[in-house]
């Protein structure tokens, strides 16, 4: 029986990235993956190829309708291959996820392939799972670990009455293959996942309409960022329902109908050839045996944990979306780091509201901090300062004029409290504002820094300035 330090179950992003770190720290390490290949959720059917279809339609889109007010003139149609779209994203997954097999192989770290379950708090059996998951016959092993790490992910989320069929009822996952661009595609959500799988598909023809519970789209983000988002959408020719609860999703053939209750009790229907559902996620502990060490889990079937990652069990933490918090890759990341760094005697953090969130829509849209929502809440005297990207050179020069930087300051201190963006770029500008909260800059603070001209960084600059005085020097 083989024995370690440490044992990762799930090779996603919180899971790989732990294992690195603790064999950097030293510690013997092994990594057990269900599915034929490493990196989870976010490199083989999530943030990686969604990036990738994002990235391919948006050059389509470019090609169709802008390229021309650029002096670029292409003779003849412009069309979509999606096959070749489809096999580019999957050679772009590919070479990400050996890119992984390569640092496992680097860090000197055992890798499993398999389903692992808990036998008792030391020992892992380890069964085989056959291709993607699926069973297989052959012998189960057993290798012991002195502390185990759990980061086996999430799954999408569906409703009681949803059938999801993965032909024409589909999940994130099959979106990312279609072999057809659908005539009118259904997306229940208006979420991250929807709204960037549905601009996909727009951008290459289909007619999209957002059906959402809630009053707005991205609702867990500033109100400011949902509304300027609907505006662009529409602009678009997206078609929104909100405030619409759906009730049914019924397939006929090749048709599918969504019935749905808008916020006088009204039954409206929506009739679409594909429907994707994509309300949410859920956390993933199947196989994991964990009553058999006793393992706590919460209503929500995630993993309960305190606040260094440990369960209630001594030796085994859990990290990323198997436990509370937002779903997100580099949240897991830095749990991941957290938990490694722990088990060597170090005193590590995470500040968990400088966690960035970002749609990678376009234009794209990132936030950290506090909403202005949650300051009024909370009762926080804030200021704002905002700045429209249509007023920068830079984005005049691109062609990308919608979004706005949204700075919130405490009213007293001037300290940033949250940083809201919309627009070309915003997924790498955010970083700044997280680099500046880390040191707990005031918005004059970010306001007296040099930022290169023309560069849509100048909006965060010039927000600043209007958080501080209200004297933005471009508008």
């Amino acid at each position: 029986m083989s024995t370690y330090d440490v044992a990762v179950i799930g090779s996603g992003p919180g899971g790989y990235v732990a294992a690195i770190r603790c064999a950097q720290l030293g510690m013997k390490t092994a990594i057990i993956e269900k599915y034929d290949t490493l990196g989870g959720t976010c490199l083989n059917v999530g943030c990686i190829p969604s990036k990738a279809l994002l990235d391919s339609s948006h050059h389509y889109e470019d090609a169709v309708k802008h390229f021309e007010e650029h002096g670029i003139e292409i003779p003849g149609e412009v069309k979509v291959n999606l096959e070749k779209m489809i096999a580019r994203k999957q050679g772009v997954v590919d070479q990400t996820t050996k890119g992984i097999e390569f640092l496992m192989d680097k860090n000197k770290i055992d890798v499993y392939h398999g389903i692992g379950s808990f036998k008792d708090a030391t020992h892992i059996d380890i069964a085989p799972a056959g291709r993607a998951g699926g069973s297989a016959k052959g012998k189960t092993e057993t290798i012991e670990a002195k502390n185990t790490i759990i980061a086996t992910g999430s799954k999408p989320s569906t409703l009681p009455f949803i059938e999801i069929d993965k032909e024409r009822i589909i999940t994130s996952t099959e979106a990312l293959k279609l072999k057809e661009i659908p005539k009118h595609l259904i997306v229940i959500g208006g979420g991250v996942i929807g709204l960037e799988l549905g601009q996909v598909y727009k951008r290459l023809g289909a007619e999209v309409t957002v059906v959402e519970y809630m009053d707005r789209i991205i609702p867990t983000m500033d109100g400011a960022q949902s509304k300027e988002m609907l505006k662009v959408f529409k602009k678009q020719k997206m078609k929104f329902a909100l405030s619409h609860g759906v009730t049914a999703v019924e397939r006929k053939g090749d048709e599918v109908v969504v019935k749905a209750k808008d916020k006088k009790d009204n039954e409206v229907e929506f009739r679409g050839d594909y429907v994707l559902v994509s309300v949410g996620r859920r956390a993933y502990t199947d196989g994991l045996n964990l009553d058999a060490v006793g393992i706590k889990t919460d209503d929500r079937g995630r993993v309960e944990v305190d606040g260094h990652l440990k369960t209630n069990v001594s030796n085994i933490y859990a990290i990323g979306d198997v436990v509370k918090g937002a779903m997100l890759a580099h949240k897991a990341e830095e749990e991941g780091v957290v938990v490694a760094e722990s088990l060597a005697g170090q005193k590590p953090h995470i500040d968990y509201n400088l966690i960035p969130g970002v749609v990678y829509t376009w234009p794209e849209v990132a936030s950290v901090g506090k909403t202005e929502e949650q300051l009024k809440e909370a009762g926080i005297e804030y200021k704002t300062g905002q700045f429209p990207m249509r007023a920068l050179g830079r984005s005049r020069a691109s062609g990308d004029t919608d979004g706005f930087v949204k700075i919130l300051a405490d009213k007293r201190t001037d300290e940033v409290l949250g940083v809201h963006m919309v627009g070309a770029r915003v997924a790498d500008l955010i970083a700044e504002a997280v680099t500046a909260m880390e040191f707990r800059a005031s918005a004059e603070d970010i306001s007296r820094m040099s930022h290169s001209h023309p560069t849509y960084a100048e909006a965060v600059k010039e927000a600043a300035l209007a958080a501080t005085e209200d004297r933005a020097l471009h508008i």
